[in-house]
């Protein structure tokens, strides 16, 4: 699968069940890694919630969400998200993850490209950083791909899927240092 194979669309466009859909497929792939979103979107009611929290906290200016989609089926298989902004310091967290069949396809990689673009040139960030699970080493990867550097370890900062506390690795990326790709 190339880049001209999927596509990217807005929240606007997100179906409560289509989220719910993709969530529930990869509830094994993304446990342990993102148990917010799965706890809120774990039925079909929960997602459409899930979904409206999203709409205002874009409406809001409070968080961004983009989505992967298969062009052929036009099925979602990716999500990324900007949260955690914080407008008084410039800053803000990408959260991502693809559906497992799509991985290593690029798919991430090309959507932290855009999210970086869009943090950097429309929402002004000077920084955007990326908080993963020790045990998430592709996130890692895709952070150092796109010249994040690792500015420490927070023990005991993440609860995972199993309810089990773990590191979190922290990644900062400065406008300064910024290279598009």
């Amino acid at each position: 699968m190339s880049f001209t194979d999927w596509k990217t669309d807005r929240i606007e466009n997100i179906l409560p069940e289509e989220f719910y859909k993709l969530i529930d497929k990869n509830r094994n792939h993304i446990g342990k890694t993102f148990p917010v979103t799965l706890a809120n979107s774990d039925s079909q009611e929960n997602a459409e919630n899930f979904i409206a929290v999203s709409k205002d906290k874009e409406r809001n200016s409070e968080g961004y969400y983009f989505y992967a989609r298969e062009s052929i089926t036009n099925n979602l298989i990716g999500y990324l998200c900007v949260k955690t902004i914080d407008y008084r310091i410039s800053k803000c967290e990408l959260g991502y993850f693809i559906d497992e069949d799509y991985q290593g396809k690029g798919i991430t990689s090309k959507m932290v490209s855009d999210a970086l673009e869009f943090c950097f040139n429309e929402l002004l960030m000077n920084k955007v950083f990326i908080c993963t699970s020790e045990v998430n080493l592709a996130s890692q990867r895709i952070a150092l791909k796109h010249h994040f550097k690792q500015e420490g370890i927070l023990r005991d900062e993440f609860r995972n899927g199993d309810g089990e506390l773990q590191n979190s690795v922290y990644f900062g990326l400065l406008k300064s240092e910024y290279i598009k790709s």
